[in-house]
């Protein structure tokens, strides 16, 4: 089977609501290449980098989309990050070797953060909610229902080769006699079993549940796997930890290795660099005057 690395959007032609489904396999295995996850972190990362995809469709934006939880458990911390231009990244990290739980046992005490970085110099926009679902799927509902006052129902699976995810969404401005019908079409997607949500395709899920319904189908979106990591980036960053932290560290090595988390990329930076970045600082500084 090829790699489907998509998102499909579709929508109910006599209906106020709209889907999406996404399944992403190439990208999903680049993430796992890069450590090894204990099948109850890999599993949550799946399903939050499925998740990632859905909502980035929602949005229109230039810059980046972070899904992010930070919590005390097992789970200590999970990143994904979509593109505007459909790039995707992610990482988690977590303490000894997690059970298959519940999302809120497994993270403990947290908080689940959307984040919109639109880049230029705008302020990020962020919306957060605590983690009281035993599932992502259910955490992101709350955070819909919450946040954007939209009903929202959302299906999530994750393996070792495909993650994948079904959203769907009463538009807004729903006329109240439309109820029967969106509370049909959740109960048609809790059918929806974890294998069918990985091998169907977008015509093969619609046919599968909404077979009574009108439904249009557009064209597939492409996600592909980029880590917008840099020498640049990583400079700057050693930069805030100031020149006499960062010689004192060259004192006990003969270089300063940092790695990147999430793709694994190295970055070296001798003597010569350390010296060569805080001197260009002194000379864009302006002389003062007394």
């Amino acid at each position: 089977m090829p790699d489907r690395d998509n998102l499909q959007r579709f929508l109910f032609e006599n209906l106020p609501v709209r889907g999406e489904f996404a399944q992403i396999d190439a990208v999903w295995r680049t993430v796992l290449e890069r450590r090894s996850y204990p099948p109850a972190v890999r599993q949550i990362l799946g399903e939050a980098v499925a998740a990632a995809v859905l909502l980035s469709a929602s949005i229109k934006f230039d810059g980046w989309l972070t899904l992010q939880i930070q919590a005390s458990g097992p789970l200590r911390l999970l990143v994904v990050q979509v593109g505007s231009d459909r790039s995707l990244r992610g990482l988690a990290r977590w303490d000894g070797e997690p059970e298959a739980i519940a999302l809120r046992d497994l993270c403990g005490d947290g908080a689940l953060m959307l984040t919109l970085d639109l880049g230029q110099g705008r302020d990020p926009y962020q919306g957060v909610v605590g983690l009281r679902g035993d599932s992502l799927a259910a955490t992101l509902e709350d955070y819909f229902e919450q946040s954007e006052q939209l009903p929202t129902r959302i299906q999530l699976a994750a393996d070792a080769r495909t993650c994948a995810g079904l959203l769907l969404q009463r538009l807004p401005g729903a006329a109240h006699e439309d109820s029967d019908d969106w509370h049909r079409l959740g109960l048609l997607a809790a059918t929806l079993q974890s294998g069918e949500l990985l091998e169907l395709d977008a015509a093969g899920l619609i046919r599968r549940l909404f077979h009574e319904d009108d439904v249009r189908l557009f064209p597939p979106q492409h996600f592909h796997y980029r880590c917008n990591c840099s020498r640049e980036r990583t400079a700057a960053m050693l930069h805030t930890l100031g020149e006499d932290e960062l010689r004192q560290a060259l004192a006990q090595e003969d270089a300063l290795y940092v790695d990147c988390e999430f793709c694994g990329r190295r970055y070296t930076f001798d003597p010569i660099d350390i010296a060569g970045m805080f001197a260009a600082t002194t000379l864009d500084t302006p002389a003062t005057r007394h």
